[in-house]
């Protein structure tokens, strides 16, 4: 099915496992010539992939010296820049786009190389916080002007779309259904949904299980997708959203003191802080509290306030990821050596034998408890539903499939996050690539079994507090 027609040209900034994953979803659902397709990449992988669909690529790496050079004769009024690179700062890519008068979409607000780990700045000047208030201070300027998607894969993206859909479900489900679910600009509206269900807590929640033939080698850094992202974002600082109903910050968090104020962040590397999760199959884990700009923006979105502008209501918001097995070991490898790079890395692809991503949203507090809603999809279904994919990155691939289709249909919106898209529309289009999407309701909290082999200091009274699900 064709989705949308487009008639300008599309380039594609960065072609690593997202790019050569989308590429023939782009292909399936959009109707544009391969030879009105434009790879741009720093590097020769993929470079197959392009040529099996007859896609003009160009060797050469967008830098702070030459991003404008290299891609304005590329790009022309109407046309599409897909950014799904590394180490090019999307902020500066967006004011390009906004000048040229070309849509744009990114899957993560990413600063120039070396941006993640710059001891120059201080752990909130290279939080994801930071970067996403860099980028929607874009707003103003570009209010009328060509679309421009920022942070829109799976997590962030799809994510927050999950999100509206649960929480229309947790209200059927409480004899509260909402009649007219309200427009996704309507934040003040979907805002009052969440605090009327009585939510506290919203974790990312996912288990990615996917085994590969080849274990993992002492000096190798083996992940389902990019691991350059993975490591670059396991770095920072744990950042998470920071609900109204938290009683005390952590005694490492710190706020950030400029911007919206909805989060907060933790003096320690998100890949190496553990916090309780639960996922329908898996059940109760441990995931890393890895930063995301999502845990920042559904904090922010889902935040009412009374007439002097004081926070009434707000969910906690984080990340709670156990990444396939490897990775894991990967982590723990990567911190043993002070954070610095294994010498060789590996993007898990062929050599996976089975498993499946788990992925969804985990909302906490409401009178049914706990609800996830997400998508299970295994190796053999992304096989059989797109080529170059595995299943954590048809996650992310028919997202960015979905965002640049509602880009398409509405050019003119300026600088928009995940949340102020339709949700029904992108679930729509991705809804084919997801495998089993379903919803369940739990039980569960992160009390859980606890103090049964060591005693522990916990608050019982609010078993919704950050202190009760972080891992000490």
């Amino acid at each position: 099915m064709k989705h949308a027609e487009f008639s300008g040209r599309l380039v594609m900034l960065g072609f690593g496992s997202i790019g050569q994953g989308v590429l023939p979803l782009i292909l399936r659902h959009i109707d544009i010539p391969a030879d009105r397709i434009t790879i741009v990449t720093a590097e020769t992988r993929g470079e197959e992939v392009a040529a099996e669909y007859g896609i003009r690529f160009i060797l050469q790496a967008a830098t702070r010296e030459n991003f404008a050079d290299l891609l304005s004769p590329l790009l022309a009024k109407g046309d599409f820049l897909l950014n799904l690179s590394v180490d090019v700062s999307s902020v500066e890519l967006m004011k390009l786009c906004q000048k040229l008068d070309v849509l744009y979409l990114d899957t993560v607000v990413e600063p120039w190389a070396g941006g993640y780990t710059d001891t120059s700045l201080t752990p909130s000047q290279r939080s994801n916080y930071a970067m996403r208030e860099a980028a929607i201070a874009l707003r103003e300027t570009a209010q009328g002007g060509p679309t421009s998607v920022t942070a829109h894969g799976a997590n962030p993206g799809l994510v927050s779309h999950f999100v509206k859909q649960a929480l229309l479900n947790i209200a059927r489900d409480t004899g509260a259904p909402v009649a007219n679910p309200p427009p996704a600009s309507d934040r003040a509206a979907w805002a009052g949904i969440a605090a009327k269900l009585g939510v506290k807590v919203i974790h990312i929640a996912e288990r990615d299980t996917q085994v590969g033939d080849t274990p993992k080698k002492p000096g190798e850094f083996v992940n389902t997708w990019s691991v350059d992202g993975f490591v670059g974002e396991g770095c920072q600082p744990a950042e998470l959203g920071w609900g109204s109903h938290e009683k005390a910050l952590p005694p490492d968090g710190h706020r950030h003191g400029f911007g919206c104020d909805a989060a907060i962040y933790l003096m320690r590397p998100g890949a190496s802080t553990r916090v309780r999760t639960w996922t329908p199959l898996e059940g109760p884990m441990h995931g890393f509290l890895i930063t995301h700009n999502e845990s920042i923006s559904l904090a922010d979105y889902y935040t009412l306030r009374d007439a002097d502008g004081a926070v009434t209501y707000r969910p906690t918001a984080h990340y709670a990821y156990h990444p396939c097995d490897d990775a894991v070991l990967s982590v723990h490898e990567l911190a043993g050596k002070n954070w610095e790079m294994q010498p060789e890395k590996r993007l898990m692809t062929d050599e996976i034998t089975k498993g499946m991503d788990e992925l969804g949203v985990l909302l906490m507090g409401h009178a049914k408890g706990a609800y996830w809603f997400g998508s299970r999809l295994t190796i053999e279904e992304a096989r059989r539903a797109a080529p170059h994919n595995n299943a954590t990155s048809l996650q992310v691939t028919a997202a960015v499939l979905a965002g640049v289709i509602w880009a398409m249909e509405n050019p003119r919106q300026g600088v928009v996050e995940s949340d102020e898209i339709d949700h029904a529309r992108v679930l729509e289009i991705c809804a084919p690539y997801l495998g089993d999407v379903v919803g369940e309701y739990s039980e569960w909290t992160p009390l859980e079994g606890r103090g049964v082999l060591f005693p522990e200091e916990v608050d019982a009274a609010d078993p919704w507090q950050f202190r009760n699900f972080r891992v000490t």
